[in-house]
């Protein structure tokens, strides 16, 4: 891959030349929030941009709206252009920021036009980049699955009978998805503190805080187009609805979730608080690093409408879990792969839409917690770390956590590819404070 006349990429950088990941941003000089791509330490401000008519022409040839879409305050407009758009733009903007640019006195040689479209990332705000209309939580991660089902059914009735069939999914709540850097408030359930004593004819159960905060690490996949109520979307068609993909932590609270989840599935114990990664990393940028998903010996031929016509479903992403405290020790308690979902995001939005159900841009599908087949170090979860509890993971300054206190920060990241052309989805990070009610 070419580099970059950026100054001071560092090599091992998410966003090399070789990513060009979108997300929308609000600068000192414009509070309004827009779009903008993230190169090095610097996000390039699209919305400056299209104001330079001669660098939007060589942009954007016979693409009607595109400085609309960049002065949007989400990218819902940019993403519904549809793949063929955004590999146009994204090769565009590669070509902008390449040493060896056509067309260098366009930003590179423009000092003015420079200094006010590349701004350091220091001096941005990051803003929630889609709309988001419906979120859609899956369970694909099959370790996960697995160790999860393991715990509290045996490894002999670890996966229900439909998990190798098809893409178990619940619709979640979009209202409580926030950007990377986002407050999270500890959540107030019902909780069940222990099981009915003796003589006692119902649980009882007691209303506080929960004690079993939990981390999620997950892909999330935004949706760029939708489809006509009542037409599914077929697996290999399913690609072109893709817009992109981001780091997601669907941050739960076990103790509720134990004891309300029966028998319609999560509820508050899941809908306080999803956390995204802020750029979005297009599927183009992706497309190099496919692989197969998980291989189950014995797994059953999938129904027709999940056959995908290419083996390589899945992205070999290296995922990786920080956990800070307090204090301000940080130990990485988990690395784990994408490669590690059974089912691909093409499968879920087909077996999504098997039914005619309409999707929409700006729709995100979570992946569910992905787990590496190895230790306690990767998995994606506290609830595996633990086991449910039950053991300790060991953090710097001798400190220790079954699940997360008030003051920790959880700091999610993913990337692939070498040194100096990382593709990778940057931070994705909350801190935890205490409960409101």
């Amino acid at each position: 891959m070419e580099s970059s006349w950026v100054p001071d990429i560092d090599p091992a950088s998410d966003f090399s030349l070789a990513n060009i990941p979108f997300g929308i941003i609000s600068t000192p000089d414009d509070p309004a929030p827009h779009a903008a791509i993230a190169i090095g330490s610097y996000a390039l401000d699209l919305k400056v941009l299209s104001t330079a008519p001669d660098l939007l022409s060589q942009l954007s040839p016979n693409i009607p709206g595109l400085a609309s879409a960049f002065s949007q305050p989400t990218l819902n407009t940019f993403a519904s252009l549809g793949r063929p758009i955004h590999r146009q733009v994204r090769s565009a903007l590669q070509n902008l920021l390449s040493t060896t640019t056509t067309h260098p006195s366009l930003l590179r040689d423009n000092p003015p036009l420079r200094a006010r479209a590349l701004l350091p990332q220091s001096t941005i705000r990051t803003h929630l980049p889609m709309a988001i209309g419906d979120y859609t939580d899956f369970y694909a991660g099959y370790h996960h699955a697995f160790a999860v089902g393991a715990m509290f059914r045996g490894p002999a009735h670890a996966l229900q009978p439909n998990y190798l069939h098809l893409p178990v999914g619940y619709h979640g709540r979009a209202s409580s998805i926030v950007v990377s850097g986002t407050p999270i408030h500890r959540p107030t359930g019902q909780i069940l503190l222990q099981p009915p004593q003796a003589g006692e004819q119902q649980p009882q159960p007691v209303t506080g805080p929960s004690r079993k905060l939990d981390i999620e690490l997950e892909l999330g996949c935004f949706l760029g187009r939708g489809n006509e109520m009542g037409r599914g979307i077929g697996v290999d068609e399913a690609e072109e609805y893709i817009f992109g993909y981001v780091l997601l932590n669907d941050w739960s609270a076990r103790d509720v979730q134990t004891w309300e989840y029966v028998p319609l599935g999560p509820f508050n114990g899941k809908n306080f608080a999803s956390t995204v990664s802020p750029w979005v990393v297009l599927a183009d940028a992706l497309e190099p690093f496919r692989t197969r998903g998980v291989q189950v010996e014995g797994r059953p031929e999938v129904l027709g409408y999940l056959r995908e016509g290419r083996a390589e479903g899945v992205f070999d992403i290296a995922l990786e879990v920080d956990l800070m405290t307090a204090e301000g020790d940080t130990t990485t308690i988990g690395r784990t792969s994408s490669k590690n979902l059974i089912w691909s995001f093409p499968q879920m939005l087909a077996h999504h839409t098997l039914g005619g159900c309409p999707m929409r841009a700006g729709d995100l599908l979570g992946s569910g917690t992905i787990s590496g087949p190895g230790g306690v170090n990767e998995r994606g979860s506290l609830l595996e770390m633990t086991e449910n509890g039950k053991k300790d993971v060991l953090l710097a300054g001798m400190d220790a956590r079954t699940f997360l206190k008030d003051g920790d920060t959880v700091t999610l990241r993913g990337f692939c590819g070498e040194e100096g052309a990382r593709v990778g989805f940057g931070e994705c990070r909350g801190r935890i404070y205490s409960a409101l009610q």
